[in-house]
């Protein structure tokens, strides 16, 4: 049976949200099964849920309310993340958490987060927990300054700074200072978890602020994507722009919140490859053509093609 163009164009739209519906629920159920914990039914379970539906009701909302959806869906999964298993559940969600359980050989929520969200995950969905569920950028989204103008093309080697800093302070505190507590699910837990949030949220509301860009934080600060640019390079989903409709106005380049030059990409006949796009869509919304979607496949590219200052 031959699709038309109005059938294929509804299986595209509904392919992304089934394979993230998919993705999460058997991850859920593989937990399960290996563990007998009802919790992790929960947690994928809601996780998909919310993620897929979310996903889906951005795809077929009117373009006004697509970016509201996504904070929507950043708030109840970031949120959920960080009050339910960062502060109820007594685990340190922050890199130095991770480290810590890394060190101790402990597989728990925290470490499961992390290679499912931050490492292996974007194989199948790029730095797309940036753009829908980091508990930091759900706050830094809803600050003024959403177009910037212009990325500082060294300010980014802060983040591999940061993320060396933390290894090696959770290095020093687990093999020096050899404090077993902080990964005994007590108060020592949540001191670094909540210390770490506020820092995070001090740093990037001061740097929102000063250099106008609500995701300044994400570019020069934040070390997940020291993970998450090794493996996202592979990932399936990917930013298209569909070279028929589009007419090389420039404002997806304008409104893209990390200063990817998408038309090049376009021009290459390529999909968006940069590893720091983080999915948020902002660029398809802005599209005046319907010209620009998120698509599954099977490519890569090294070359970051960026709007610098």
């Amino acid at each position: 049976m031959i699709m038309n163009k109005e059938q294929e164009s509804l299986t595209k739209k509904l392919l992304l949200p089934l394979i993230l519906f998919i993705f999460f629920t058997t991850f859920a159920i593989w937990r399960y099964v290996a563990t007998h914990k009802i919790f992790y039914l929960f947690n994928f379970g809601y996780i998909g849920i919310v993620l897929s539906v979310g996903v889906l009701l951005h795809t077929f909302l009117p373009k006004r309310l697509q970016m509201k959806v996504r904070i929507l869906i950043q708030l109840l999964i970031g949120g959920y993340l960080l009050i339910y298993l960062g502060f109820i559940g007594c685990e340190n969600l922050q890199i130095e958490g991770f480290f810590f359980y890394l060190f101790a050989g402990i597989f728990v929520t925290a470490t499961l987060h992390y290679f499912v969200a931050k490492i292996f995950g974007p194989f199948i969905f790029g730095r797309g927990w940036c753009g829908w569920a980091c508990w930091t950028a759900m706050i830094l989204d809803l600050l003024p300054w959403k177009i910037p103008h212009g990325r500082y093309r060294y300010y980014g080697l802060f983040r591999y700074i940061h993320f060396i800093i933390s290894l090696l302070l959770a290095a020093y505190v687990w093999y020096v200072v050899k404090t077993s507590n902080i990964i005994s699910h007590t108060y020592s837990e949540l001191y670094w978890l909540a210390l770490g949030n506020l820092l995070y949220y001090f740093i990037g509301v001061s740097l929102a602020f000063f250099l106008k860009d609500n995701r300044a934080f994400c570019k020069y600060v934040c070390p997940i994507p020291t993970f998450q640019k090794v493996t996202s390079r592979f990932s399936l989903m990917k930013i298209k722009i569909d070279t028929n409709k589009c007419v090389d106005c420039g404002l997806c380049e304008k409104v893209c919140p990390m200063n990817i030059k998408l038309l090049i990409y376009k021009k290459r006949n390529q999909r968006i490859l940069s590893t720091e796009c983080i999915l948020c869509e902002a660029c398809a919304k802005s599209c005046p053509k319907n010209a620009i979607s998120v698509t599954s496949g099977f490519d890569m590219g090294f070359k970051e093609e960026i709007q610098y200052k």
